[in-house]
């Protein structure tokens, strides 16, 4: 009987180590206060409420070349994200990728705690469907839309701006706002977080349209976003809140970004919700 005692406890703590390595190296979480490397790209470590109750939803801890770079909360029925959360890095140049990531661990949880360029992955795994919880590389082809980084590349250096280059931070966006007007407003936020802000905290989201897809064979593909809006929190060296702001746009052609306070998006964001929209950053960003 002590024998079989001592081998149960050997089995339970094998398991929990386990369970520890596979949770300490996930990259799809219950929670993002489930690993620490993941909460540093929230300010004071306060993750938002809002998307809290979005059906579906994923919490990715954005894992690539073996370290974290960004949170984002994934919206796996519209397949786009709900919102990425980051911290400015100024960008040292290269890191532009050809290929396109996807998350393994949305296909199988057992699969690689990292995202992988999505070609390979479906040659690892051939017969198996790559795209249930996820958009894939193929249904923005000859879409009509660009691949439109929420956590936009720019804003990181290498590796942490080729680790921008996955699906779960894309969604459709209209190509001319794209290009031109929020490609103008993520530049002015690049000089103003390297001239003010010792750190940058940076969420950037979109809002699901009621009925407005990408469709391929048919099928409901891809969520295209009516809205895209994001929020920062500036912090000096003391990590005291000294700036922020915010902004929306819509996914047209109007090709117009309004900047907005936090409290202003705040109300912006209350019109899509059932749900207090709450603190996005820990004290509205105030110090």
């Amino acid at each position: 009987m002590p024998k079989v005692f001592a081998r149960m406890q050997t089995l339970v703590t094998v398991c929990a180590i386990l369970s520890l390595l596979f949770s300490v190296h996930a990259d799809v979480v219950e929670r993002f206060e489930d690993v620490p490397e993941c909460m540093s790209f929230f300010y004071k470590e306060q993750v938002p409420k809002w998307g809290a109750s979005t059906p579906g939803a994923a919490h990715l801890c954005q894992r690539f070349v073996n370290r974290y770079h960004f949170a984002t909360l994934y919206d796996t029925y519209h397949r786009i994200a709900v919102y990425a959360s980051y911290q400015f890095q100024p960008s040292n140049g290269g890191g532009r990728e050809n290929r396109w990531f996807v998350e393994p661990q949305l296909v199988n949880k057992s699969w690689q705690a990292e995202m992988k360029d999505g070609y390979w992955l479906g040659r690892d795994h051939p017969g198996v469907y790559l795209g249930e919880r996820q958009a894939l590389n193929e249904d923005y082809t000859h879409s009509g839309f660009d691949r439109g980084h929420l956590n936009p590349n720019g804003h990181h250096a290498v590796p942490s701006r080729n680790a921008t280059f996955t699906l779960t931070n894309v969604v459709p966006q209209n190509p001319k706002m794209n290009q031109n007007a929020w490609r103008i407003h993520e530049t002015q936020l690049t000089d103003l977080f390297r001239e003010k802000c010792s750190k940058a905290f940076v969420l950037v989201g979109a809002i699901p349209s009621a009925d407005n897809w990408i469709v391929k064979n048919n099928v409901k593909r891809v969520n295209i976003p009516d809205y895209l809006w994001n929020a920062y929190c500036c912090v000096d060296s003391n990590g005291r809140a000294i700036q922020s702001g915010a902004a929306t746009a819509r996914n047209t052609e109007d090709n117009l970004v309004n900047k907005l306070s936090l409290d202003q998006l705040g109300e912006f964001l209350q019109k899509f919700s059932n749900q207090p929209v709450g603190e996005l950053f820990y004290n509205n960003c105030r110090s």
